[in-house]
């Protein structure tokens, strides 16, 4: 029997028979083994030859082998995982070159962890490359001229290593492809604005595909305030390499803004899908972009997206903390009490330093990298620096908590592509069903009120049932809240609010000639409603309604109105009921004009001559008034919440106005298709991709060039340090067609992660 090991053999445990090639060989075997069964390892030793100078001795031992040094700051010890475990694996090489197990302890002294073997250092993704990098080291001094916001070494081999990789392509079962394929012409032979987009690496294969139906881009328009990019299932834990973005609606309703198939977490894959996601969206941008914290991905937002603020998931953070500090699993109560204080508990970004670096110190951090990046990356993720910015809920401590956690249901480990694509199907319509149901409570309920509050009055009127109900709860909340005036300045007043109810106490200020309140929950800047410390705070003030600057136009009735909500509040709740009334009647119209096709042909010309009768009358009061094109800040009002932000911001365009002619055209078209006069030359009118109209067949994917949309050049919203690294099928994206795929070269990629 042959004892030598192989990549492809099952983890057995060593034995004194086992043979390597090499003595790395065997520590990637010992790695191996150690993953299944569940702890971390380390090279303890290796020994040379005096006379050959190779190596003929090593020993590799669980990480928790030996015992720590102590050290004469006895009050204060450095943490070590070390607590004199024995296990260890000793190899030697022999005259024939091979190397043996010479010794094998598996006896451990403390629990094995298998679940949670991932966490541990020696068993991260490691790329082999890396331990190239002193013959690749000479060559960033040139290339870190072009990165001059990312010095971090560690990056740039990261992104030098994977230009090699622009030769990888999916990895598709038998006839994927196909499936997908036909797909996108069964979405797209629906609605005409279905709109997708294909990568190619240079051997013309499938390397990156993103999609987004016509309703997620009308959802974009409407709620494109706030997305968030989740990369969660492009883990090794899921079968399909899958990536979302995400929005909100004004029911708290998840909205699907676009999906992809990614081949890699590198640069140039996360450009050209956010350069192609931005072309689906109208050229506009979000205000807010939320991510995982991912270099690749943080340059990839500031490079297509630079005036858009972009901010980190805290649950990413939270997530990745156990991972990262495992070996300070004897401090793990402690550290997360001081990191809980100092995240959450920093009521000023003064606050947050004084506590980062009085943690860093006690732990002795300083000298870890993802430490050091959090600190760097502070302004994307801790809520200190949070003002004058709201995520609508997207921003969560779990992800159990986030809208994102809404698609689990519908993706596993084991989905395969073709599931998915089943799965996404079910997943619009559950959207569709959901929001409309929404939508018909909105119109035939009333909420009911359950105190005198004149804040719960005026917000019953204004805001969707969802969030009426959240912020019903605060209003109530607030009657467990005890204030004490702490500061009183030239600007504003501090106060010191006991809740009650969670036993905790927090601050909140109150600048009353601007209107601005902050509290130290941040529940505005995470879930866009002001919480019961502020509301105590803007009664025992005398205030009778809620700042209009914090109600969000996005969770109010009229959300999808083309116009922004008035200033006063007399004519917000007065346009809420005119909507409202106004889907009433519809509703009442509808159900008659279907019991006979007089009355149906009867009704529809009188809705569109009323339609053509509104937009007339409208555009004439627009042109009276032009409104501030400018963008808006993101909470200075309730008129800016909507708006998206363009690239580049000189060469801005109007998003609102460009929405207002897209809706006005889509109910035409909607009303057209109803009565059947053009369905046949609506087909071939509205493209999907920028720039080029996939066409489907049977033998693969194809591109057709149209003009008739034409996205702003690269060079126009990406910075010139960046411009060089784009790759070219990057810019093909940008041009007004496609090359030509054959169809061989769709099927039976060969796997590349």
């Amino acid at each position: 029997m042959d004892s030598s090991i192989s990549p492809s053999d099952t983890i057995v445990e060593p034995q004194l028979d086992l043979k390597f090639e090499s003595h790395e060989a065997a520590y990637s075997y010992y790695k191996e083994y150690a993953k299944s069964v569940g702890f971390g390892t380390a090279k303890l030793s290796s020994r040379r030859s005096r006379v050959s100078k190779e190596f003929i001795d090593a020993k590799f031992t669980c990480i928790r082998y030996g015992n720590k040094q102590q050290s004469d700051d006895a009050i204060n010890p450095r943490p070590s995982p070390k607590i004199g475990c024995k296990a260890s694996m000793h190899v030697k090489r022999k005259q024939d070159g091979k190397w043996y197990v010479y010794s094998f302890i598996k006896d451990h002294n403390h629990e094995l962890l298998p679940a949670q073997a991932h966490f541990f250092r020696s068993h991260r993704n490691v790329d082999p490359l890396k331990n190239d990098v002193g013959r690749r080291r000479k060559n960033l001094a040139a290339v870190s001229k072009l990165f001059s916001a990312y010095q971090n070494v560690d990056f740039l081999e990261g992104y030098m290593r994977n230009q090699h990789d622009k030769g990888r392509s999916l990895v598709l079962e038998e006839g994927d492809a196909q499936v997908l394929l036909e797909l996108f012409m069964h979405m797209q032979e629906k609605n005409p604005k279905f709109f997708y987009a294909v990568d190619l690496n240079e051997e013309h294969r499938l390397r990156n595909v993103f999609w987004v139906d016509a309703r997620g881009m009308e959802d974009f328009s409407n709620f494109g305030d706030v997305v968030s990019f989740d990369t969660t299932y492009f883990t090794n834990k899921y079968k399909i390499p899958l990536v979302f973005f995400i929005g909100v609606n004004h029911h708290i309703q998840p909205t699907l803004l676009g999906c992809a198939l990614i081949v890699d977490e590198t640069v140039y894959t996360f450009l050209w899908l956010m350069q192609t996601w931005f072309v689906a969206m109208g050229q506009c941008a979000p205000q807010v972009m939320l991510t995982d914290q991912n270099n690749a991905i943080k340059a990839a937002v500031e490079a297509v997206f630079p005036n858009t603020r972009h901010c980190f998931c805290l649950w990413h953070i939270l997530e990745k903390l156990p991972g990262h500090l495992e070996y300070l699993s004897l401090w793990h109560d402690s550290l997360m009490l001081k990191f809980d204080k100092c995240i959450y508990r920093s009521w000023t970004e003064e606050q947050f330093e004084k506590r980062w670096w009085k943690m860093i110190d006690k732990f002795h951090l300083r000298e870890m990298h993802w430490v050091q990046s959090l600190y760097e990356d502070r302004k994307k993720w801790v809520p200190a620096f949070m003002r004058d910015i709201s995520f609508a809920g997207l921003s969560t401590a779990l992800r159990s908590d986030s809208l994102s956690s809404s698609f689990d249901k519908y993706v596993h480990g084991e989905t395969s592509l073709r599931d998915f694509i089943e799965q996404y199907k079910i997943i619009l319509e559950d959207r569709y069903e959901e929001e409309a149901k929404a939508d018909f409570n909105a119109w035939h309920e009333t909420p009911e009120l359950k105190s005198p509050s004149p804040f719960e009055k005026q917000i019953s009127l204004v805001y969707t049932h969802e969030i009426f109900k959240k912020f019903q709860v605060e209003v109530l909340g607030a009657a467990a809240c005890h204030l004490k005036k702490e500061n009183v300045d030239q600007a504003s007043t501090t106060y010191s609010v006991k809740d009650f109810e969670d036993n905790q106490n927090y601050m909140v200020e109150w600048n009353e000639s601007k209107s601005d309140i902050y509290c130290s929950c941040r529940s505005f800047e995470y879930k866009g409603y002001l919480c019961r410390h502020a509301i105590v705070v803007l009664q025992m003030s005398g205030m009778f309604n809620i700042p209009l600057k914090y109600i969000l136009q996005r969770w109010t009735n009229a959300a999808l109105s083309r116009r922004p909500i008035s200033q006063k509040l007399d004519e917000v709740q007065s346009k809420v009921r005119n909507y409202t009334d106004l889907c009433r009647h519809a509703i009442i119209l509808s159900e008659e004009r279907s019991l006979s096709q007089e009355s149906y042909n009867l009704a529809l010309s009188a809705i569109k001559e009323a339609l053509k009768q509104c937009v007339s009358v409208n555009n004439s009061v627009e042109n009276d008034v032009r409104p501030n094109t400018s963008m808006i800040h993101t909470v200075s009002g309730v008129e800016g919440h909507n708006q998206c932000v363009n690239a580049p911001a000189e060469k801005a365009p109007d998003c609102r106005i460009a929405n207002t002619i897209k809706t006005s055209q889509s109910v035409d078209a909607s009303l057209e298709r109803q009565s059947n006069e053009n369905n046949a030359t609506r087909k071939g009118k509205q493209v999907s991709l920028a720039g080029a109209a996939n066409v489907g067949s049977q033998d693969g994917f194809h591109q057709m060039g149209l003009s008739d949309i034409r996205p702003t050049p690269l060079h126009n919203v990406m910075p010139a340090h960046l411009q060089n690294m784009v790759p070219t099928m990057f810019t093909n994206v940008a041009s007004t067609h496609f090359h030509n795929v054959a169809a061989t070269n769709l099927h039976d990629n060969q796997p590349h992660r």
